[in-house]
This record gives structure tokens, sequence and C-alpha cells, in this order.
């Protein structure tokens, strides 16, 4: 059986707790959110208007959100990064995530075990797009860009 996301009709497995295509929250037995964020290309909002999230959707933190706020965010296992990943897979500085005019660009700053967007290995800097799926260590996470703000 299968769950059909209201927000872009993708279908997702029926234990799906998150949209695979827009990062929206299938279960709606928890909290509702207090606003739904619609996924933008960053193409069709130039320059960069939006606040811009990370949406845990794999991993022991699945379902976390992180605001993307500053122009420099620290992804990693170290206590002070701005994104704590607590987990083995995860080096202490593991990748930057830089606001540029367009959006964010991520930086790998030589992680171990690589970075992926997109299911694609990074060897340096990538422009980020809403919808992205980034893979850092055994986490997996969607950014997500929206034009309202956050």
């Amino acid at each position: 059986m299968s769950v059909t996301c209201g927000t872009c009709g993708k279908i997702s497995a029926e234990d799906a707790r998150f949209c695979s295509g827009c990062g929206t929250r299938l279960d709606t037995t928890g909290d509702a959110p207090t606003e739904i964020l619609v996924p933008v290309r960053v193409t069709e909002v130039p320059p960069y208007a939006g606040q811009a999230e990370l949406v845990v959707t794999s991993g022991h933190r699945s379902g976390i959100r992180f605001e993307l706020a500053g122009d420099r965010v620290t992804v990693g296992r170290h206590p002070d990064s701005d994104i704590f990943l607590d987990d083995i897979t995860v080096s202490r500085r593991h990748v930057v995530l830089e606001l540029g005019p367009a959006g964010h660009i991520l930086i790998d700053v030589g992680s171990l075990n690589g970075t992926y967007v997109n299911g694609v290995r990074t060897d340096g800097e990538v422009r980020l797009s809403s919808g992205s799926e980034l893979q850092i260590g055994k986490f997996k996470l969607l950014y997500l860009v929206s034009s309202v703000g956050l």
C-alpha cells in the first residue's frame, strides 16, 4: 500500500513519514506544521529571496528541521557545529553551507566518508536547489527553500 502526498502528488511507501519529493510531513496524526513550505527552484526566484532549511529524512533524528540561518552554517560531529549530527559516520567537520546570491553552496571540508548530493559524491562545491537530497554519513537530509520565509 502507498500514500500520496497532498502537496506535490508523489507516491510514497505506506510507512513513510515525509514525502521524498517535497519533504512534506505525511503523518497527519502528529503535530500539524504551522506553515507548509512550498519548494521553489532557486532559478525561479533570483536573487535569493527565501529562507532555507534542512530536514532529516533518515537516521535517528528523522523529522528534525534545521533552519539555515546566517551566511555560513557548519555541519558535523563536532559539538561546536551549527548542525550537530552525532554519529561515527559523520566527520567532526563534514560540510559548510555558504549563502550566496543564488542560494546555498555546499562545500565538503575533507570528510572521510564523503558527501553526496542527489546520489552523486561531491569533491568540491555544489550549488543546492530546493529539493536537493544530501547524504552526510548515514543521514539523509532534504534541502528546502521557502519564498515566504520560515
